[in-house]
């Protein structure tokens, strides 16, 4: 065969699968960067055995590594994630953690399902019943695309789950799924703010009688930089996005770093009763906690006076989706798992632990992560990147620079065009379902029937070689609590007390 004809078979080769990744709408990689995204996918399905050879491991990734990655992608794909030749961690490392699993677990047919579902701001005229443990955290319009937040307002319709907002505003992507959503103001109050930059209250008081704005949410700070306010850089800033805002476009957006309308617990609280006398609905307070104290004073005021907030979202320090000054990113505010501990001693310190619910968020992939945070004192969990990872992100790093490869987190119509909503959603929904059930086989295997009923005893973290100590232990309860526990369930307080 001539050479010039093996050339016109290559190059028309190439070019049938040049088109066929363009008109393709089920891998955003592959739509934007035709041929070459190819190699992704091949290179992720030789992988396990290069590395063989190469010494990437599945598990040295940061933040998230391969094996947490992989799971996502699996079970948003809906195949089987199921692991081969056991575990890749090292079970006996210090920090590791492992529940302890009843010698006689709750049948699978006793508890398919979370019997008891946690109810927000029970006291208010349009009460919050969350449908599933496990929902979507605070990523605004702005910093994701209007594709990906389509998508994951559809998935989380479909899957029971509520989507947050995020400080950007409510645009009408976060309601094209029809499903529930949490409304977050900021201190730049985006979406609802007049033009001089104060509160409008009028417009907070009709979001709050939409029919699909389930609650309100007071944002003091996120995990990602505590202290400073939200970023996004001028080239985000789209006139769209610039209307939902109520700023000027092609501008850089910068929030406050703080509300002006208070500045100590009661000035919160009193902005807090405002807000709830003006909407039926629940509303929260979102804060990546710092001085304990803080939390203390809210909790007591709930007790003294029955003011307050109806839920706390804390923020872990791992929080990662906004963009961040690297010392706040590294060295601020406390890590997830002794910030719910804080949260959750304060409130049964001084008895209304039952009158406040704890939503808790930072680096959650899988059921046994959410299953740890509720076993500490949360009773319900925001994802973040596991939900970005089910839409196709690929961890490139770059979602502040609006060059996200997989339209995920840009403002480029070029590459947004790689994210089909459609195509997408019922992946979100996949990975709804699929923490939530791996939630719910966690539960069992401890012998529950609901996540509500995990306690830190029933985990224990390796806190040095051949020493391991119950979360309880590491962790205890403070005493009013334990009083109550001996009124109720005498059994696990001798249990403690010994």
């Amino acid at each position: 065969m001539p050479v010039w004809a093996v050339v016109l078979v290559v190059v028309g080769l190439l070019g049938v699968l040049t088109l066929q990744d363009v008109t393709q709408r089920g891998h955003a990689i592959r739509r934007v960067y035709p041929l070459v995204g190819r190699l992704r996918y091949l290179v992720e399905r030789v992988g396990p055995e290069l590395r063989q050879y190469i010494v990437t491991s599945d598990l040295e990734e940061r933040p998230f590594n391969r094996a947490q990655r992989s799971w996502v992608y699996q079970n948003a794909k809906g195949v089987d994630a199921a692991v081969g030749f056991g575990t890749q961690r090292d079970p006996s490392a210090p920090g590791s953690f492992h529940f302890l699993p009843s010698p006689f677990p709750t049948l699978t047919e006793e508890s398919p399902a979370d019997p008891y579902p946690v109810v927000i701001g029970r006291d208010r005229p349009r009460p919050f019943g969350v449908r599933s443990r496990v929902n979507i955290a605070p990523m605004s319009f702005g910093a994701l695309s209007a594709a990906a937040v389509s998508a994951l307002a559809e998935g989380a319709a479909q899957a029971g789950a509520y989507i947050n907002t995020g400080e950007g505003g409510l645009s009408p992507y976060h309601l094209s799924g029809g499903g529930d959503v949490v409304f977050q103001i900021g201190p730049a109050k985006y979406g609802v703010r007049t033009p001089e930059g104060d509160l409008d209250w009028a417009r907070v008081e009709t979001w709050g009688r939409h029919s699909q704005v389930r609650a309100f949410e007071v944002k003091l700070s996120q995990g990602a930089k505590p202290g400073k306010g939200g970023i996004l850089p001028a080239a985000k800033v789209t006139p769209e996005i610039a209307a939902i805002r109520g700023i000027p476009a092609g501008h850089a957006s910068h929030s406050p770093n703080r509300f002006t309308e208070f500045s100590d617990v009661r000035g919160l609280v009193d902005f807090v009763e405002r807000m709830k006398a003006l909407v039926p609905v629940p509303v929260g307070v979102k804060v990546a906690l710092g001085e304990v104290g803080f939390i203390d004073e809210l909790a007591a005021e709930r007790a003294r006076t029955g003011r307050g907030p109806d839920y706390i979202s804390v923020d872990g320090a791992e929080g990662g989706t906004g963009a961040a000054p690297l010392s706040l990113s590294d060295h601020m505010a406390l890590p997830l798992h002794d910030a719910i501990v804080e949260v959750d001693d304060a409130y049964r310190r001084h008895g209304v632990r039952d009158r406040i619910v704890i939503i808790a968020a930072g680096r959650t992939i899988t059921g046994a992560d959410a299953a740890q945070s509720i076993a500490l004192g949360a009773d319900l969990v925001n994802v973040a990147r596991g939900f970005l990872f089910a839409l196709g992100c690929i961890q490139a790093l770059r979602c502040h620079e609006n060059t996200c490869p997989s339209g995920v987190a840009t403002q480029s119509k070029w590459r947004q065009r790689g994210l089909v909503p459609e195509q997408k959603a019922p992946r979100v929904a996949n990975y709804a379902r699929a923490v939530q059930e791996d939630l719910m086989v966690v539960t069992r295997a401890v012998g529950l029937r609901s996540p509500g009923e995990l306690r830190r005893e029933h985990f224990e973290v390796v806190v040095d070689v051949g020493r391991r100590m119950k979360g309880s232990e590491l962790y205890p309860y403070p005493p009013l609590a334990l009083r109550a526990l001996e009124e109720t369930d005498t059994e696990a307080f001798l249990q403690w007390a010994s």
